[in-house]
């Protein structure tokens, strides 16, 4: 445990149902600490929190805290920016002299002094971080991974290994990043995002370039990104560089040329080329880090996937369900082409709850073009998250610009009926907003 939360008894979290906010109320609950919180609605995940002992409410009232909760000599407050600035919780607590500190700070005191590997990224960080886990476990090391995704192999966010090495994904969003201090880094993406926050993609981009100068030892960086580090990419003069790939029975078979050997035979059971990427990044840091290549090579076979990221949910003959979390035009493209790969010549419906008004608005065009990719198209309304609706942007709005004749409104009550009117061989449901709440019954309903 770091110095300055060693004393901590009581952390209270106020968003603690957030992929990062969970993974630390997991981390403290497991070091012996009391902790409790507050999110906004019931998911999969508060309820998994809840079955650790994990003491949540719902309602935004002071009243619901647990009265242990309120020695402010002995209580941490840890909060998400997603949290409104009138959430009473937020402003009694600023009001009444508590520690308080935003998840990027804490992860940046948990990791100072301790040997730490972060990965960031417009896109791909998730997926990334979560291979460099499973693998540095694998391999022997003792590594606690903080996951913005739940990792299949785990069935959690967190890994918990032991405290030689911090893996953590390195989020841009609100330049969290910037609260950490890692020894090797790497940069998946810089694609413009978030500018309801940067409002310019320059902004971003400075951003990543601060982040990568923090890096200690080693930095990684995809070929042909605007930042100076040692490359990684596919089937060009990458420093790392995947070569002679193959695809068997939905298997990636490649070769990974690094700077002094050449490793052959590499296994990925992830479809997409975008994962490709993320795992020759998770394996030349491994690699950096000194794990021993024989072991990374078979925990690289092993690894499953990361929870809607291109989760298989059906897969038959007659039928494929995949879900997936893209809610960026460049996402969407990645699970695009990963479909059209993996999937040849089948009719593909693909159903998208856009996230935030914002993005919607800064990347319709984008949007409207990845999504005319596919064979049919529903959408549902916006998700707007952490944001009030701004005029006139809708997903009627980005209907009309979508391109393709088999396109339709739709909402959560008529998925189902439509999806089956689709006649669609490949179902695609897609977004980083509550859609993931219907993919069961989704499932259920096409197995029927």
């Amino acid at each position: 445990m770091s110095k300055g939360l060693e004393n901590i008894k009581n952390i209270y979290f106020i968003g603690i149902g957030g992929i990062g906010m969970s993974a630390l109320a997991r981390y403290f609950k497991f070091l012996g600490k009391n902790v409790a919180g507050y999110d906004k609605t019931s998911t999969q995940i508060t309820t998994d929190l809840s079955e650790l002992g994990i003491d949540i409410h719902f309602n935004d009232s002071v009243d619901e805290i647990p009265e242990i909760f309120f020695d402010t000599e002995n209580t941490l407050i840890i909060y998400t920016p997603a949290i409104p600035k009138d959430h009473t919780e937020l402003i009694y607590v600023q009001s009444n002299g508590f520690l308080i500190k935003k998840r990027a700070e804490v992860l940046g005191i948990i990791t100072k002094g301790v040997y730490t590997l972060a990965v960031a990224g417009t896109h791909g960080k998730t997926t990334t971080t979560a291979i460099l886990g499973h693998l540095l476990k694998e391999s022997g090391a003792k590594v606690t991974a903080f996951l913005g995704g739940i990792s299949e192999n785990y069935n959690s966010n967190l890994i918990l290994e032991g405290n030689d090495v911090v893996v953590v994904e390195a989020d841009e969003f609100d330049r969290s990043f910037l609260q950490l201090y890692p020894d090797i880094a790497a940069v998946t993406s810089m694609d413009a995002d978030h500018l309801d926050i940067y409002e310019e993609a320059n902004a971003l981009e400075n951003s990543f370039r601060e982040f990568a100068s923090r890096a200690k030892d080693h930095l990684l960086i995809c070929n042909g990104l605007p930042i100076n580090g040692t490359t990684y990419g596919i089937e060009d003069n990458s420093d790392y560089s995947a070569q002679n790939i193959r695809i068997d029975n939905g298997t990636y078979i490649f070769d990974l040329k690094t700077p002094d050997q050449y490793i052959n035979d590499l296994h990925l059971n992830l479809p997409g080329k975008h994962n490709l990427l993320n795992a020759i990044t998770a394996f030349a840091i491994a690699m950096l880090f000194g794990s021993p290549t024989t072991s990374l090579a078979k925990a690289l076979f092993t690894f499953k996937g990361v929870k809607r990221r291109f989760t298989y949910q059906i897969k038959t003959d007659q039928l494929v369900y995949v879900d997936d979390y893209a809610h960026h035009p460049t996402e969407i493209n990645a699970l695009h082409q990963a479909v059209r790969e993996m999937h040849p010549n089948k009719k593909v419906v693909a159903v998208f709850q856009p996230h935030l008004y914002s993005r919607t608005r800064d990347f319709a065009k984008d949007f409207a073009s990845s999504l005319s990719q596919f064979d049919h198209v529903l959408l549902l309304d916006i998700y707007p998250a952490r944001e009030l609706p701004i005029s006139g942007i809708t997903s009627k709005w980005l209907l009309d610009m979508i391109t393709i004749d088999h396109k339709k409104l739709v909402t959560k009550e008529k998925l189902i009926d439509e999806i089956r009117k689709s006649d669609a061989q490949v179902v695609l449901t897609i977004g980083a907003g509550d859609i993931g709440e219907e993919v069961n019954d989704i499932k259920e309903a096409l197995m029927i």
